[in-house]
């Protein structure tokens, strides 16, 4: 099988596929948080949903679907380009931007978000589900990015945070495997620990798709840097931030009747937070 040493985030079309199994779950998730834990707003013109580091946009183009206004932004140009793609074939419009998730504001999406004629931000729902949070590579930026949500979510609103902890009281995992096929597309993914330095706080994955098609088999190499959180890094981060709450906490099975209580063996999480 030939060998491609590419970014997975530059090949959209698989990494949509690879990672769009949980989108119905995930869906789902988001509206019933909306629904549990936005405080109500007499100004319905600015319900907007927001999604950062958006990627293909497989969430965005789901809650549009289902009659919700929702933008979205994204560092990729070819995954903002994908998303937009989508987004314009269905009858949408382009609601993504190329953006840095630790420097944005409302200022960005002018001609996306409907104009504010007050300080407070026009998203009530903001969401990042898939561990994307952890690509932010320092705890300076961790806040900025923070600091820029409090910006564009309104009070009373909430932002869904999913993160993959490195726990302290048990072993982490170490690999994990999963397929997904579309049509005559199937892909095999795995993904493995390659090092963690607990002191710099990155820990550094390998990831395959190994792809397959009627005429062709291929795989696509990278390595991903992610910046590690232990549970009471992840508490003191948003405890610092001085905007946002932890109302909630649920693990990756987004199971509104199940919520966790996070601990030092904690791994997933989704956390629920609210805007001050």
């Amino acid at each position: 099988m030939r060998t491609i040493d590419e970014s997975i985030y530059d090949h959209p079309k698989y990494y949509d596929l690879v990672f769009g199994a949980d989108v119905a779950a995930e869906t789902k998730f988001i509206l019933t948080c909306e629904e549990a834990f936005v405080t109500k707003s007499q100004d319905q013109a600015k319900q907007w949903f927001f999604e950062p580091a958006c990627g293909t946009g497989r969430l965005m183009y789901a809650l549009l679907r289902k009659g919700y206004p929702v933008c979205g932004l994204d560092l990729n140009p070819k995954a903002v380009a994908f998303c937009n793609e989508r987004l314009v074939r269905h009858g949408y419009s382009g609601s993504a931007i190329v953006a840095d998730m630790c420097d944005f504001g409302v200022k960005d999406f002018k001609g996306v978000l409907p104009p504010s004629r007050r300080k407070d931000g026009p998203v009530k729902v903001a969401f990042n589900t898939i561990n994307s949070f952890r690509h932010v590579g320092s705890e300076a930026e961790a806040r900025r990015h923070l600091e820029c949500m409090a910006e564009i979510v309104r009070p009373g609103g909430i932002y869904l945070l999913g993160v993959h902890l490195t726990p302290t009281s048990v072993p982490p995992s170490e690999t994990e495997s999963w397929s997904a096929r579309r049509g005559h597309l199937a892909i095999n993914t795995h993904m493995w620990t390659v090092s963690r330095d607990k002191k710099k706080r990155l820990e550094c994955f390998g990831i395959r798709f190994d792809v397959h098609t009627p005429r062709d088999s291929f795989r696509i190499n990278d390595e991903l840097r992610l910046r590690s959180y232990t549970p009471a890094q992840m508490k003191a981060l948003i405890g610092a931030s001085g905007k946002w709450e932890s109302v909630a906490t649920y693990d990756f099975a987004y199971d509104m009747n199940d919520p966790i209580e996070v601990d030092s063996s904690t791994e997933d999480v989704v956390y629920v937070l609210r805007r001050k």
